[in-house]
């Protein structure tokens, strides 16, 4: 009776902000349009007709669709004609879940969680199976969910999980009805069982199968060449951040500086980074301003902001060591295994909870050192960017590191194929 009048009111209180939250859309759209299109999609009204015997993917943003990259092609050399629903939530995710889709394939977003809008996804799409990514666990989505339902490179951080016993009335009655969940770690398989997930799995890290795109990394090389000065990179920032590094980097002499490198990880903060960077007195560069070749006057700039879409490669290829961006706030760290991919060694803040196991082990291969603050980051980074051999032995730990730990997506697939549709 308590799980049901939670979920009651859980979904009357979804209802009600139903209208708030698509405002919330608009408004995001008029920076990043993709938000302001096909809005009936996020209340479970879909243009495309109608279908079953879907497997469906759902990755949030643009970190797990390159993530669910690797397990789709998986899936796909285990039965070739597989159709393809993909939904995401971001505009990033969006666009990066383009690159997935073939002929037989869709795209659309994730409906708002409200029973209405999923029932109606459902019975638009009748799925076969849905493979959750990550950390999506909605109490309506899995309640009326008619297929096996999948959560995959499931991990839960031990806040997470204390955030959620919180709402055990709630979320634990959603775990309960994931069939199968294919945990990146014991420890999160561990805390997934305390929510009561019938059937866990320890399966690594899908994060570690990113195929590098190569050509993109060898232009970042080269421009590092022309350049002809260390690059020191701030990776996927996250607000205040940028702040703290500049005020860090005030306190540095001139001489002898590198080029200061911010990659934001939002894109609606392109503009309010570009504004702290000019307000600091530096000479800045914008990626957006430039084509293929980086023009003369960016070579000379004393910072360049990172205001691009999938040229994570490109950023790392150029940088001798990159500050990991939501490291340094408290808010639980970025991915770090593409830099690691890409040979670009890292600099972390104390704050990497949601990537502990991996942040744990890059730090002891040697792939990447742990600080206290931006100070003392900034610091151990420039000391990286002066001494050449030292970088290029963490550089080659980076990508050493970020190969051991591959086979993920292939035992993924293994266990996921016993819910595909017979072709």
């Amino acid at each position: 009776m308590k799980e049901a009048l939670a979920r009651v009111f859980y979904s009357a209180l979804l209802r009600l902000v139903t209208p708030l939250y698509l405002l919330r859309l608009w408004r995001r759209g008029a920076k990043e349009p993709a938000y302001r299109q096909s809005l009936g999609e996020r209340l479970g009204f879909y243009r495309n007709a109608p279908g079953q015997g879907w497997v469906w993917v759902h990755a949030v943003s643009l970190g797990e669709t390159l993530a669910a990259a690797a397990l789709v092609d998986e899936l796909r050399t285990r039965q070739p004609g597989l159709r393809l629903l993909l939904t995401c939530s971001t505009a990033t995710g969006r666009e990066a879940g383009r690159d997935l889709l073939r002929e037989r394939d869709v795209q659309c977003w994730l409906p708002f969680d409200t029973p209405g809008a999923v029932q109606r996804f459902f019975r638009h799409w009748q799925p076969a199976v849905g493979v959750l990514m990550e950390t999506e666990i909605w109490p309506n989505l899995l309640h009326f969910a008619p297929c096996p339902m999948v959560l995959a490179n499931a991990r839960l951080s031990e806040r997470s999980a204390r955030r959620g016993r919180r709402f055990a009335a709630l979320l634990y009655p959603a775990a309960r009805r994931i069939r199968l969940a294919l945990a990146q770690t014991e420890a999160d398989a561990q805390r997934m069982r305390a929510t009561g997930a019938p059937d866990v799995r320890v399966m690594g890290n899908l994060k570690y199968e990113l195929a590098v795109d190569e050509a993109v990394l060898a232009r970042g090389r080269a421009w590092r060449q022309r350049l002809g000065r260390p690059v020191l990179l701030l990776a996927v920032s996250r607000e205040g951040e940028e702040t703290m590094l500049l005020q860090a980097w005030a306190k540095v002499a001139t001489r002898g500086k590198p080029l200061l490198l911010i990659v934001p990880r939002h894109p609606q903060r392109f503009d309010e980074v570009a504004e702290l960077v000019h307000a600091a007195g530096l000479k800045l560069a914008r990626r957006s301003s430039w084509g293929t070749e980086p023009n003369p006057e960016s070579l000379m700039a004393d910072a360049w902001l990172g205001d691009s879409m999938r040229e994570m490669p490109l950023y790392y290829g150029m940088s001798d060591v990159a500050l990991l961006g939501g490291s340094f706030a408290p808010l639980g760290g970025q991915n770090l295994i593409q830099a690691a991919a890409c040979g670009c060694p890292l600099v972390m803040g104390p704050h990497t909870f949601n990537f502990a196991e991996a942040s744990r082990l890059a730090e002891e291969a040697g792939a990447a050192q742990r600080v206290t603050d931006m100070d003392e980051g900034l610091s151990a980074g420039l000391e990286l960017c002066q001494t050449p051999v030292r970088q290029a032995k963490k550089a080659a730990a980076a990508q050493a590191f970020a190969a051991a730990h591959r086979g993920a997506a292939a035992r993924m697939a293994q266990a996921v194929a016993v819910f595909l549709p017979q072709p």
